[in-house]
């Protein structure tokens, strides 16, 4: 299936979400640091890259601009677990939505369901194998 890149620096949604890749059929390098994720990038090829978004030293911001300086056409699948409800001004900061419009291909909001994951995952590899064949093509 597809090789996937997943950088978390909470070593228990790492852990589950290696496992639920794995047992889905992928392979997976997981790593708990962005600037390690911004290294293993470097030195291999994947399918699609799973962030979370707020960690300490090099936050999922970074890693996501360093991602598509790399590779700007890797999927990359942004998580977070940090999020606001209406603040008493009205206005509450939508971390996920700034991922997006930061080069995001898809978005999920921790706790999410397996199914959930599984779904964005495939549709990422979905996208960079049709790229693959595009480019093959075109060559």
């Amino acid at each position: 299936m597809a090789r996937i890149l997943v950088v978390d620096d909470d070593t228990l949604v790492l852990a589950s979400v290696q496992m639920l890749l794995v047992h889905a059929g992928h392979e997976v390098v997981a790593v708990d640091q962005g600037r390690k994720g911004v290294l293993a990038l470097e030195s291999g090829h994947f399918d699609a890259v799973i962030v979370d978004l707020f960690m300490p030293g090099m936050d999922g911001y970074q890693t996501i601009k360093e991602f598509r300086r790399l590779d700007p056409d890797m999927p990359v699948i942004v998580m977070s677990g940090i999020l606001f409800r209406e603040s008493s001004s009205g206005h509450a900061p939508d971390f996920l939505g700034m991922a997006s419009k930061m080069g995001a291909t898809r978005t999920l909001a921790k706790p999410f369901k397996p199914a959930e994951l599984l779904e964005a995952v495939h549709a990422c590899a979905q996208d960079r194998a049709r790229q693959t064949e595009t480019r093959a093509r075109s060559a």
